[in-house]
Formats: C-alpha cells, sequence, structure tokens
C-alpha cells in the first residue's frame, strides 16, 4: 500500500504534464482531425495540384495545335503526311521501322 501512496503523490505532482502528454497524444496521433492526418491531407492536395498543373499544360498545348489546324492548311497535310502517312496520288513514300510509332 505504501507503493501505492507514492505513486499517487507523483501522479498528483505531475497532473498537468500527464494531463498535456495525453492531450498532445490524442491530437497528433488518435483524432480525426490529427496533425497526421493533415499531413497526409496535404501530401495529396499538392499530388493533386501537380496533376491539375499537367492536365492543364496538356490543355493549352492540346487547344493551340487545333488553332493552328483550324488557321493553317499546310499543318493539317504536315501532320496527315507524318501521322497516318498519307502522300499525294503522284509520290511514293517510305517508312523506316523507326518512324512508325504506336
Amino acid at each position: 500500500m505504501d507503493k501505492l501512496n507514492i505513486l499517487w503523490k507523483r501522479v498528483r505532482g505531475h497532473k498537468y504534464l500527464i494531463t498535456l502528454v495525453v492531450f498532445g497524444a490524442i491530437i497528433i496521433f488518435f483524432d480525426e482531425n490529427s496533425i497526421m492526418q493533415r499531413m497526409q491531407y496535404k501530401r495529396e492536395q499538392v499530388a493533386l495540384q501537380e496533376e491539375i498543373d499537367h492536365y492543364r499544360k496538356e490543355f493549352e498545348e492540346s487547344t493551340r495545335r487545333l488553332n493552328e489546324l483550324a488557321v493553317d492548311s499546310e499543318s493539317i497535310e504536315r501532320i496527315a503526311r507524318e501521322k497516318y502517312f498519307m502522300k499525294k496520288p503522284n509520290e511514293d513514300i517510305y517508312v523506316f521501322e523507326d518512324d512508325v510509332t504506336e
């Protein structure tokens, strides 16, 4: 019983410190909105923002190419020749294996 009284006196003497430690552990690890969870959300947000930036750049590039095709008929011919291997009636096309991409 003497050991229990000594333990109780120590706990009672450091009750504020123990309370702060328990509260801190709950906030950092166990709460639904814990600091760990917030850090994970922040990493997710950064990854999604990078993905948005990637698709925005891809959209701008596609829009630029579409506008180029709408204005310039030579660019349509160039793309038809390069991508679809089209030709004029009186010319021959030689396709190398390195040129074919799937």
